[in-house]
């Protein structure tokens, strides 16, 4: 991200990332990642309140916000939330991991937002719980997460640009590369009943992002 450097926390830390926030400046995929993720509120109607799960230095979280919405979230990175609390004390934004039980501190809300945090965690699984836990009955979870696919893949292999793409350099970078089929097993198996996709930036095939919108089953009633 171009609003950060990256330095390695280390497992012994229980974190999974150690991104150092030297301001709030947006980051490039905020420009395709935030919009989307209005435009799907928008169509909604379960209230004004969201949580975002890894909100760094809170960019995305006010952008939210900005459209009426209550915005809560965590992030592991201590400079993160400081940046954020001091450029957006509207909003509730502390440290806290998507390895935690959220739901536990923070109760259940109907919209649960995570732009571009998936990709660099070792147990995306405990994330997946976690974010299906914060989600009431009939609510959503949103994720965004670099789009990965057949031709995606194959036109960077062809450009020569493998080592750009992945950045095995990049200390706490992307560990995991997630298609519409993988991320789609990992919040069906989870609990989510009905998984939608949008692709972000250039055309779909080439996709930068991909946005899944996860609908959670609410109760029936008896």
């Amino acid at each position: 991200m171009d609003n950060s450097r990256v330095v390695s926390t280390g497992p012994a830390e229980g974190t999974p990332f150690g991104y150092i926030y030297e301001g709030n400046t947006e980051s490039l995929d905020h420009r395709y990642t935030v919009p989307a993720v209005l435009e799907v509120l928008a169509k909604s109607d379960l209230g004004k309140r969201v949580f975002d799960a890894g909100c760094g230095n809170g960019v995305a979280a006010n952008l939210i916000s900005q459209k009426g919405y209550e915005v809560t979230g965590v992030d592991p990175a201590p400079t993160g939330i400081e940046n954020a609390n001091k450029q957006y004390p509207h909003l509730h934004l502390e440290i806290g991991s998507v390895y935690e039980s959220l739901a536990s501190r923070y109760g259940q809300f109907p919209y649960v937002v995570s732009l571009e945090v998936i990709e660099h965690l070792f147990y995306p699984r405990q994330m997946a719980k976690t974010l299906f836990d914060l989600t009431e009955p009939g609510g959503y979870t949103i994720i965004s997460t670099p789009y990965h696919g057949y031709l995606k893949n194959l036109a960077i292999a062809l450009a020569g640009k493998f080592d750009f793409h992945v950045k095995p350099l990049w200390d706490c970078g992307h560990i995991k590369f997630f298609s519409i089929n993988t991320l789609t097993e990992l919040l069906r198996e989870t609990g989510y009943v009905e998984v939608k996709f949008l692709r972000l930036g250039r055309i779909p095939c080439l996709a930068k992002s991909m946005l899944a919108v996860a609908r959670k089953n609410a109760p029936v009633s008896p």
